[in-house]
């Protein structure tokens, strides 16, 4: 039961292009959306279409695949971990993040 704790698994389409970030000694992360959509059916017997974006950040050979094949619009499958992080912005307000760090990507589609 360990191995399904935390675990997260999205298909979907990318929204932007990814975001590469190089840290010093090489490190990289990259940071994609994915959109992912969910349909059903409203009172009114009309078909709806809700769509939720998902914030997804990957780190070593993860992050090195998705820079050199992901691009806005490819349709991807990821499996990662659901984390939560916070940071203060510039004007010294807190934020908060919750991402998918991904570590597994399937490209799919064309």
């Amino acid at each position: 039961m360990n191995a399904m704790r935390n675990k997260v698994q999205l298909i979907g389409h990318v929204g932007q292009e990814p975001e590469v970030k190089t840290f010093d000694g090489g490190k990289k992360v990259v940071n994609i959306t994915i959109a992912t959509n969910d349909y059903y059916t409203n009172d009114k017997g009309e078909k709806v279409e809700q769509t939720e974006w998902h914030r997804v950040s990957a780190w070593g050979k993860v992050a090195d695949i998705i820079e050199k094949y992901v691009t806005k619009g490819k349709e991807i499958c990821i499996e990662g971990k659901l984390t939560h992080r916070s940071y203060e912005d510039k004007d010294g307000t807190k934020r908060y993040i919750t991402e998918v760090v991904a570590n597994d990507v399937l490209l799919l589609g064309k």
